[in-house]
């Protein structure tokens, strides 16, 4: 079983600085956990101390049943891809992924069955023969991954694997990689800062900003219950608009009212919102959740909102438009035969009933 579990892991450089603080993380045996967070959020570190190349400063980690706190890198059953391919330019690709296995000294023909079974896997076998040098980005990276496959590691690590990579590839090799994960069925964690790779590969994400690991759930929860307001604005593309107001009622009715605009809270929001009236709050909601109100059939009268638009920008199956109330800008995302005219005032559509409220002090999620 290849399950790994952080107990109340730090990272204490001089001066006290913590990179990783107090973290506890469970991945199961086969999942395909991702740790995402914007640059020095420590998920590299993190990362880093599951491999044995950083020191822990606290706490323990254990691979199955072992701490492996004191255990050296190359005994602890684990393979690591890093973000630069790191293949010896002056071997072959059959050398470079047999390197580890003749270290270890392994049989030849063990070598050349577990080198040919992974370049089955990925594709490669034709460039066996090959330098470095001659292959392209996409083509170095899946050698990196041949040469932990042929280890069979109990975990496998990713460090930005596909950072160098140009967007199509990017594309290309998250969906190689992702298949590679159902065809070993090994333990894999992935760390990026890239939310697009974390929505699409993992099975869960764990957000980190500072430190501190935020979230861990599945992708959809992720996406649609973030605990906070950090997690509600790092995952989703284009990120999540804010805007801050105050709870208010009047008619009858509890409203959000920025200042220049006001929209009605539907019912069952109210109850958690009941107790944050007249105080200040931040609204949160996704750009497909706003709506020109050309195309919107029946639009509740508390639900729309005039704003200026500033900004279209087509994006082909789709259109991103730029709008204003005044106060705050916010994102649109709208099919992608809508083209409002440039600085012309429009009527938008806000779904009430997929909107986000967060306490303005914590940045906690109210409702």
């Amino acid at each position: 079983m290849a399950q790994v579990s952080l107990k109340n892991v730090s990272k204490i450089y001089g001066g006290g600085v913590r990179a990783v603080d107090r973290v506890n993380l469970g991945v199961e045996n086969k999942e395909f956990l991702v740790l995402v967070g914007p640059s020095g959020c420590g998920k590299s570190t993190t990362l880093r101390m599951v491999a044995g190349l950083e020191e822990v400063s606290e706490g323990s980690i254990y691979i199955g049943d072992r701490m492996v706190n004191d255990t050296p890198a190359k005994d602890r059953d684990i393979a690591m891809v890093f973000q630069n391919y790191a293949l010896y330019p002056h071997m072959t690709v059959f050398e470079n992924m047999a390197f580890g296995l003749m270290l270890k000294k392994y049989p030849k023909s063990e070598i050349v069955r577990r080198v040919n079974e992974a370049a089955d896997i990925l594709g490669i076998k034709n460039y066996l023969d090959r330098k470095p040098r001659e292959l392209s980005g996409g083509e170095r990276q899946r050698v990196a991954v041949g040469r932990a496959i042929v280890r069979k590691p109990l975990v496998f690590l990713f460090d930005e694997p596909l950072s160098n990579l140009d967007a199509k590839l990017r594309v290309q090799m998250r969906t190689e990689i992702h298949k590679l994960h159902l065809k070993l069925q090994t333990t894999m964690i992935y760390v990026t800062h890239d939310q697009t790779e974390a929505m699409t590969m993992g099975d869960r994400i764990a957000v980190m900003k500072d430190g501190i690991i935020q979230q861990i759930t599945d992708p959809i929860t992720i996406y649609d219950k973030p605990v906070n307001k950090f997690v509600a604005s790092f995952i989703g593309s284009p990120p999540m608009n804010f805007m801050t107001g105050r709870i208010v009622k009047s008619n009858g009715h509890i409203l959000f009212d920025e200042g220049r605009l006001r929209v009605r809270i539907v019912e069952e929001m109210k109850s958690k919102l009941a107790s944050y009236v007249d105080k200040k709050v931040i609204f949160g909601i996704r750009s497909e959740d706003i709506y020109d109100k050309l195309f919107v059939s029946e639009a509740p009268a508390g639900n729309i909102v005039k704003a200026t638009c500033e900004v279209v920008e087509p994006m082909g199956s789709e259109v991103y438009l730029y709008l204003n109330t005044g106060k705050h800008s916010f994102i649109a995302r709208v099919g992608a035969h809508n083209r409002p005219a440039v600085n012309a005032d429009m009527d938008v559509v806000f779904d009430m009933s997929k909107v986000h409220f967060f306490n303005a002090d914590t940045e906690e999620t109210i409702v």
